[in-house]
């Protein structure tokens, strides 16, 4: 069986709407759009967000603020965590802590300084926080920051 092969059974579907086929079918002469108005016309479709004429809500309420759309939204590990997952390796990459589940992968990471590092290790990460990086230094290791 394929997926295109795959059907509803014919009591589970319901008939298509037949408009105006008299009277008798309950969609005869107006086919179910009543008398006059603007829905009523053939070809008639609103935009969203249309209020008869009068000033739209979402044109009426001020702008506030600046969405920078340069702006990058860092996934931020402390170090404690990545001292409980890589204990004792002596290299962590990104793709290390992609793999271990720290954040979601191809996602910009920043470090940060809560928590201890009690062995040389060598972080490779996008961003660290001063204290981060003092921290990693101070055991022993390094901090690589990746351009962009």
């Amino acid at each position: 069986m394929n997926l295109h092969e795959l059907h509803p059974f014919h009591e589970e579907t319901k008939p298509r709407k037949r408009l105006g086929r008299g009277e008798a079918s309950g969609l005869g002469k107006t086919s179910g759009k009543g008398h006059k108005g603007q829905r009523s016309r053939a070809g008639a479709s609103i935009p969203a967000g249309f209020e008869g004429g009068q000033m739209p809500l979402q044109r009426r309420l001020p702008k506030r603020g600046f969405k920078n759309p340069f702006r990058v939204e860092y996934a931020v590990v402390n170090l404690e965590r990545i001292a409980e997952k890589f204990d004792g390796a002596s290299e962590v990459s990104l793709e290390d802590i992609y793999a271990s589940g720290l954040c979601q992968k191809n996602q910009a990471v920043k470090i940060l300084g809560q928590g201890e590092v009690n062995f040389s290790v060598k972080v490779t990460a996008h961003r660290f926080s001063k204290t981060a990086a003092q921290k990693i230094a101070d055991a022993g290791g390094t901090a690589v920051a990746l351009e962009g």
